[in-house]
C-alpha cells in the first residue's frame, strides 16, 4: 500500500474552520476608525471648510470618498444611493452621514483639495507612530546598503479635455501627474506632488529630493536628470544613481575594471565635457555600462551615479529597485478607482488622488498589522466584498488562514503490509 499523502493536522483543521466572529462596525468603519479622531474636524477648522460645510461634513465626506475609492463607485449617485441605503451602518462609522448628489459635488468642487493632502501625511505619521514596524524594512534591497533607498518617478493620469480645461496640455488631451518618492524598503510614499502634466519632470525633481538627509540614496529615471540639482543632491552627501541620457559628452580618464564581468560590459570614471553640464557638474562621475534582463530579454543600459566605490553590480540592483515604483502606481491606479473621477475641477481631481493615497496606506496598516502574506490586490478585494458586513478584518484575515502562518503538516505514512498479515 503507498504512503498516505501529507494531511493537515487536526487541530489545525479544526482551528482554521471557525466560522469569524461578528462586531458592530463595518469593515469600511473600521478602515475609517484607523484615522486619527477629530483629525478631519481640526484641519477643516484650519481650510476653512466649516464655513462651507452646509449640512454634509468634511468627516462625512472623508467617508463618502472612501468608499468610493473601495467600490469603484462610478458616479455621485452610485456612491450617494449605496451609503443613503446603508446609512445605519455608515452611521456607526463616527456619525457620518449619506450626501445628496448635489451636497457631494458641491464638497469635491469647493473645499480646498490640500486639506485631503494634510490628513493623508497626519495619518500616514500617526500610522507610523502606533506601529513602528510598519515604516521598517519589510522589502528586500541589494546586500550592504543600510541607508533609505528612494524611488522617484511619475504617472500620468488621463482626463478628459473638453471638461478639464485647467489640466490641458495637449490640443485634444488633458491630464493630472502624480510626482512621487517612495522608500524602496517600507514601500510607502515619503514625498508626492499632485498637479498638471504640463510641466517636465525634472522641474519637479528638487522638490521631491528636499528631504533626503546625508548618506541616503535616490533613484530616478534619466526624465529627473538635471546636473545642476545632481551636483547640489552630491554636495549634501546624498548618493544618487540615474540612467545617462543619449549624446551625453564626456570623457574618460579612468577605467575601473578592464575586462568584462558577467553582465558587467563597461565601468569607467567619466568628466562632463559639455558646453553646459561641465560647468553645472565639473566633479568626477561613475559610469556603468551593464546587460539588464527586461521582460525574458537582455537589453543594454547605461547608469551614472556620483559614488564611485560601489560594485558595479550594485548600482545595477539599485536601479532595478526602482522599478517597484512601478508596481506602486499599477496598485494605485489599477486596483484602486483612478480611472472614473467624481468631479472635473481641480479639487476634485485632488481629493480623488489623496483619498486614494489614504486608502492605500490604511489598507497596507491593515495588512501589516494582521500579518497578510498574499498580494495587496487579494486583501483589497477580500475587504472589498466584506465592506458593509460587521466582520473584524482580523476575522477575515484569519479566515485565510494567513494571520496566524500556514497551517502546521505532518506527515503521515503507513507502514507497508502483507494481504493476510495484520498491520503494526
Amino acid at each position: 500500500m503507498r504512503p498516505r499523502a501529507a494531511e493537515e493536522h487536526p487541530m489545525s483543521r479544526k482551528k482554521h474552520s471557525r466560522k469569524p466572529t461578528r462586531t458592530n462596525l463595518s469593515v469600511l468603519a473600521q478602515l475609517c476608525n484607523l484615522i486619527p479622531k477629530n483629525k478631519v474636524a481640526k484641519l477643516a477648522r484650519q481650510f476653512g471648510v466649516h464655513t462651507k460645510a452646509r449640512t454634509f461634513s468634511p468627516w462625512s465626506h472623508v467617508v463618502a470618498l472612501l468608499y468610493a475609492q473601495f467600490t469603484h463607485s462610478m458616479s455621485l449617485n452610485d456612491v450617494c444611493d449605496a451609503l443613503r441605503h446603508h446609512g445605519s451602518k455608515l452611521l456607526r462609522a463616527r456619525k457620518a452621514t449619506a450626501p445628496s448628489k448635489n451636497a457631494l459635488s458641491h464638497a469635491n468642487r469647493n473645499r480646498d483639495g490640500a486639506m485631503a493632502e494634510c490628513l493623508f501625511w497626519e495619518t500616514l505619521d500617526h500610522l507610523k507612530a502606533s506601529s513602528p514596524g510598519f515604516a521598517g524594512k519589510t522589502f528586500k534591497v541589494p546586500r550592504g546598503f543600510r541607508r533609505a533607498i528612494h524611488a522617484v518617478d511619475s504617472s500620468t493620469i488621463t482626463l478628459v479635455a473638453h471638461c478639464m480645461d485647467w489640466a490641458r496640455h495637449r490640443r485634444r488631451k488633458a491630464a493630472a501627474k502624480l510626482h512621487l518618492r517612495l522608500n524602496v524598503q517600507s514601500f510607502l510614499p515619503t514625498f508626492a506632488i499632485v498637479d498638471t502634466a504640463a510641466d517636465n519632470d525634472n522641474k519637479r525633481a528638487r522638490e521631491l529630493c528636499a528631504g533626503l538627509q546625508e548618506g541616503e540614496i535616490a533613484v530616478f529615471d534619466k526624465a529627473y536628470v538635471d546636473f545642476k540639482h545632481l551636483s547640489d543632491l552630491a554636495k549634501r552627501g546624498v548618493f544618487w544613481v540615474t540612467r545617462a541620457k543619449q549624446g551625453m559628452k564626456c570623457r574618460c580618464p579612468k577605467r575601473l575594471i578592464k575586462k568584462r564581468d558577467d553582465n558587467i560590459l563597461r565601468d569607467d570614471l567619466i568628466v562632463l565635457t559639455g558646453q553646459n553640464t561641465k560647468g553645472h557638474y565639473p566633479e568626477a562621475l561613475r559610469r556603468v555600462r551593464a546587460l539588464v534582463e527586461v521582460d525574458g530579454r537582455m537589453i543594454e543600459m547605461e547608469f551614472i551615479t556620483n559614488n564611485l566605490e560601489w560594485a558595479a553590480a550594485s548600482i545595477v540592483a539599485l536601479y532595478k529597485c526602482r522599478w517597484r515604483i512601478e508596481v506602486f502606481f499599477k496598485e494605485i491606479k489599477q486596483t484602486l478607482q483612478l480611472c472614473d473621477f467624481l468631479g472635473h475641477n481641480k479639487n476634485a481631481v485632488q481629493w480623488q488622488v489623496w483619498t486614494a493615497l489614504l486608502l492605500y496606506v490604511l489598507l497596507r496598516y491593515q495588512a501589516f498589522v494582521h500579518r497578510w502574506q498574499h498580494g495587496f490586490k487579494r486583501f483589497f478585494c477580500l475587504l472589498r466584498s466584506s465592506v458593509w458586513d460587521g466582520i473584524p478584518v482580523q476575522s477575515l484575515a484569519k479566515l485565510y488562514g494567513t494571520a496566524e502562518g500556514i497551517p502546521s503538516m505532518r506527515m503521515a505514512a503507513d507502514q507497508l503490509f502483507l494481504p493476510g498479515f495484520k498491520r503494526i
